[in-house]
């Protein structure tokens, strides 16, 4: 499986993007999966839930199966965060593993950016960012792509990983 990711600042359109791509790519036939990542304590189960109140009551781990969808849901309960080559590993075969997120990991990426964050790149100091996706254009020695070019994006991250 091959992997990408995309970054960038808060409110930089990272999640936009990749469910763009996401929508680009596997209308071109490729079997794409994502994995986002976030520094709080993401919420994905609802009070009341029957999951939910499984896991309320100390569950460790809970399965959601249904004849639709299945989903495992892990509470760490104090222990670190698995690496995400664990996570990784936990996937079905597919083309692509899209990784929103996760700035300092050593997999290629895509930088969102937009002028009015008024925040630096961080490709700047970051070696794994190959490309930046912004709303308006920028002086970067790095291939730019305008944030709606999703196709050239795509393109760009299918040859980047030889797709």
């Amino acid at each position: 499986m091959r992997v990408y990711g995309v970054t960038g600042w808060k409110n930089t359109g990272k999640t936009t993007l990749t469910e763009r791509l996401v929508a680009e790519l596997v209308g071109q036939g490729l079997r794409v999966s994502t994995i986002k990542h976030a520094h709080h304590a993401t919420e994905i189960d609802h009070p009341g839930r029957d999951s939910y109140r499984h896991r309320e009551a100390g569950a460790g781990q809970v399965i959601v199966a249904s004849p639709v969808r299945w989903a495992l849901m892990t509470e760490l309960r104090g222990a670190s965060e698995p690496p995400l080559d664990e996570l990784l590993a936990r996937f079905d075969p597919c083309d692509l593993i899209l990784i929103e997120g996760c700035k300092s990991a050593p997999h290629p990426k895509i930088e969102t950016h937009r002028q009015a964050a008024g925040r630096d790149l961080l490709a700047l100091s970051n070696p794994t960012i190959r490309a930046i996706a912004s709303d308006g254009p920028l002086d970067s020695p790095l291939p730019c792509f305008d944030l709606n070019d999703v196709a050239g994006i795509a393109a760009f991250i299918r040859a980047e990983v030889g797709l």
